[in-house]
């Protein structure tokens, strides 16, 4: 896999001239070339990028999927996170990247808290997708980063981390407008999420497989594991784990109550390697543990 390390190099694969600071940037694609090399075919990134793409045309693979872009979306990538890019068919358009290294954030908090921002694991299709002034509040954020990369001093850095900050919770609370208003896609989500999860745990072959993950119902759905979940807090107040935990205790009610099966079993039943795992899961969400649960019906 080959490995972009520095924001030096990737100035240089774009033809672009060198960085104005060595650890952030913002481009603009308009001016960029990329160079025929073989390193687009797969690569990954030792910084941050978040892309908007304006106008911009192409095929690009994240992880194992593609996505098709042609007008104004916002996508967000993390060190190390596997890509490629088809430059038969990119053209670069009006659009801009914001790269930077994630030493560029040491000895500030952002260097720590940007995990919880869970876009940056997102797959490639759930891209941001912004309206005209979502975009322009963007790239006047963009304009100021790079401003400041312009004008080094013992303030820069604090500056543009800030900025950072900011463009980052502005494109939060644009994720959670979208969210909620492409309806039919929401609906969509939230009907096959309920189906999938209500036949795991009403059918006695997916029982046998184990603990039902995050990692496999998002697989079930063609979603990445932080999209699901974000998208199940916005609507309904529970995260993926969350949604799990209420099923399998709903079930577990049903076992308890209705058959004379020890709690070992169930909690076998279930996935659980250790029956006083399930046990401890049961008394948080009940504040009853199984036997004292099923006392109630004896």
């Amino acid at each position: 896999m080959n490995v972009i390390k520095s924001i030096s190099e990737f100035h240089r694969l774009l033809s672009l001239p060198e960085p104005h600071h060595p650890l952030v940037s913002v481009i603009n694609l308009s001016e960029s070339i990329f160079l025929e090399d073989d390193i687009w075919k797969g690569f990954v990134n030792s910084f941050y990028c978040i892309a908007l793409k304006r106008e911009a045309k192409g095929k690009m693979r994240y992880g194992q999927q593609h996505y098709d872009y042609d007008n104004g979306v916002l996508s967000f990538t993390a060190p190390n996170q596997v890509q490629s890019l088809d430059l038969q068919s990119v053209e670069c358009g009006s659009g801009y990247l914001l790269i930077f290294h994630p030493d560029f954030l040491l000895n500030h908090s952002l260097s720590g808290n940007i995990t919880g921002y869970g876009y940056f694991s997102y797959a490639v299709n759930e891209a941001l997708h912004l309206s005209s002034e979502e975009e322009g509040n963007l790239i006047a954020i963009l304009d100021r980063i790079d401003l400041e990369c312009r004008h080094i001093d013992r303030h820069t850095q604090e500056i543009i981390i800030s900025q950072i900050e900011l463009l980052l919770n502005y494109s939060k609370r644009y994720y959670e407008r979208q969210f909620l208003t492409r309806k039919s896609s929401t609906n969509h989500i939230l009907v096959k999420f309920e189906k999938l999860v209500n036949e795991y745990y009403t059918d006695d072959g997916s029982l046998g497989k184990g603990l039902l993950t995050v990692q496999y119902i998002a697989d079930l759905m063609n979603l990445s594991p932080n999209y699901l979940s974000d998208f199940l807090r916005m609507h309904t107040g529970l995260n993926t784990q969350q949604h799990i935990h209420e099923k399998l205790i709903e079930r577990a009610k049903e076992k308890l109550s209705v058959t004379s099966l020890s709690v070992s079993e169930i909690a076998f039943a279930f996935g659980f390697e250790h029956p006083q795992s399930f046990s401890t899961l049961f008394k948080k969400k009940t504040s009853l543990s199984p036997i004292e649960f099923r006392k109630q019906f004896n």
